[in-house]
């Protein structure tokens, strides 16, 4: 049924509508106009104002918030719960809005972390020309990971995006340290010291400066780790993560990136430094030729 705006304005309305009668007839034998109101009646319910359809199917929007001291990520986890073990077969689900967002940037988290690895050693290997020191300097990497995650843990902070920015932070910080030390470790073994004596040296005349930055990092990131007001919570993941990582990554590093150096150069050292014997041959007539006559 459909009537204009004056003619539709309650339920009192239906009494000016009239229909054909299905037994009733006039003089001239056509069906008979009875008001509506003889054969239906009107009264008032509670339902919902609007109708909501998502991707063709009738929906309900649910909307809601994490309890205080959870994720996001724990709160969508346990509506999935819910939802594939309390309602019955033929009902569905499906994320919209920021939760939606959120499902995206999680699946790319893993490729971003894995690409920024990637771009960092390959630039390590154009900065030293070989392919077995930027092995050496990203082993540290996982340490401060590590660091940034057991911080996280402790202060019960999500696994947000925020938190990703800061994993990135801590990649590039915990191999800056060990580039302070690999660094002066190949020029040690370049003057013809041992991997030993060139890396004990290194990590010894390379531990104040690492100390030096590192802390000063630390306490430049340490009032976004302790703020307060509108968006705190995510200066809080960015600042806890970084702290984290950077503190595993200075005092556990600095043990262990002289380590790395010496394993992974006696391991890999000569296998994937030492030019092909085709190349060699190529240079050593390049440099036949270049001599002249006698």
């Amino acid at each position: 049924m459909q009537a204009d705006a004056p003619f539709r304005t309650g339920p009192e309305s239906l009494r000016n509508f009239y229909v054909p009668s299905s037994s009733a007839t006039d003089s001239d034998g056509l069906p008979q106009m009875i008001p509506l109101s003889t054969v239906v009646k009107s009264n008032w319910i509670y339902s919902s104002p609007s109708l909501s359809r998502y991707n063709g199917y009738s929906a309900v929007n649910v909307v809601g918030n994490p309890a205080p001291g959870g994720s996001s990520g724990q709160a969508m986890s346990a509506m999935e719960e819910i939802v594939n073990n309390d309602l019955p077969p033929g009902f569905g689900f499906d994320w919209s809005g920021m939760s939606y967002q959120e499902i995206i940037a999680g699946n790319s988290a893993t490729l971003l972390l894995v690409l920024s690895i990637v771009v960092v050693f390959l630039c390590l290997a154009a900065l030293y020309e070989s392919w077995s020191i930027p092995v050496s300097v990203l082993l540290v990497v996982p340490i401060g990971v590590l660091g940034a995650i057991t911080f996280s843990l402790l202060r019960g902070l999500p696994n947000d995006i925020y938190f990703k920015i800061g994993m990135i932070t801590v990649i590039g910080l915990a191999a800056k340290n060990a580039i302070l030390i690999v660094e002066f470790a190949v020029e040690q073994r370049a003057a013809g010291k041992t991997l030993r004596e060139a890396a004990t040296e290194a990590a010894h005349l390379r531990f104040r400066p690492i100390l030096m930055t590192s802390f000063a990092f630390i306490l430049g990131v340490l009032p976004m780790a302790i703020s307060s007001g509108a968006g705190a919570n995510a200066r809080h993941s960015i600042g806890t993560g970084v702290i984290g990582g950077m503190v595993f990554a200075t005092l556990l590093g600095v043990l262990f990136i002289p380590l790395f150096f010496v394993v992974v150069r006696r391991m890999l050292g000569d296998k994937l430094d030492e030019p092909s014997k085709e190349y060699v041959a190529i240079q050593q007539e390049g440099q036949n030729r270049n001599q002249p006559d006698r």
